[in-house]
């Protein structure tokens, strides 16, 4: 009797005890916190904080990175707390273009609503800001015709994702035609390399020597870009 007795009090105590650790498990911490990009001044502080599986969603497209639209100082980490970065990947989106800042710099806005400053990767153009340089005009007024309505916008896995202003480096094209690529074959861009070259540079040095031998553009009005 007393054998039986006890067992039968040791079922629900035992229930009880799983009942209560259970629920000890998966309370949430009193420090515990939803973060979310505007929590952060600089997207190098929202980098400490993308976690593994990325609970506060702060990695929109998954590229490791976290909040790119916030400013730099920038960091690549990994997010479980390694000091080399993830292999580089390719960010690929559609957007609209919103503003011609100069030659080779335009602003677009993202499919979330975001904008986005884009340093049209592989070219550089004249000067309009801080002393107009020659050709420094034409190069903007061709990038306003060229950069209209919706674009795709590319990074280069060879290439770093930004510069040090925080604007991502990327190819934009309009209806199958690489913007960059068109400025050079105008004449109104050269080819423009920092650090390692970049995955399209064979193509974009052959259409240089083209206009540079026709003096389009630039290089005939200016004599150099």
């Amino acid at each position: 009797m007393k054998r039986t007795l006890g067992h039968s009090l040791g079922l629900p105590l035992a229930g009880l005890l799983v009942a209560v650790l259970a629920a000890l498990a998966f309370a949430p911490s009193a420090s515990a916190r939803d973060y979310d990009c505007s929590d952060f001044s600089t997207q190098a502080q929202a980098q400490k904080f993308l976690l593994a599986g990325d609970p506060h969603r702060l990695d929109s497209d998954g590229d490791g990175v976290a909040c790119e639209s916030l400013p730099c100082p920038c960091s690549s980490a990994r997010p479980d707390g390694g000091n080399n970065p993830r292999p580089p990947k390719v960010i690929r989106f559609r957007a609209r273009v919103t503003d011609v800042v100069d030659g080779d710099t335009i602003d677009v806005r993202k499919p979330n609503g975001r904008t986005e400053r884009i340093r049209i990767l592989g070219i550089d153009t004249p000067e309009v800001y801080g002393g107009i340089e020659c050709g420094g005009r034409a190069a903007s007024a061709l990038m306003k015709i060229l950069a209209r309505g919706r674009v795709r916008v590319k990074t280069d896995a060879t290439q770093p994702k930004r510069d040090r202003y925080g604007r991502l480096l990327a190819y934009v094209s309009r209806s199958g035609t690489d913007l960059g690529r068109r400025m050079v074959v105008r004449g109104r861009a050269k080819v423009y390399v920092v650090g390692s070259r970049f995955s399209r540079f064979r193509s974009y040095k052959r259409a240089q020597r083209i206009a540079r031998a026709d003096s389009r553009g630039s290089w005939g009005t200016c004599g150099r870009i």
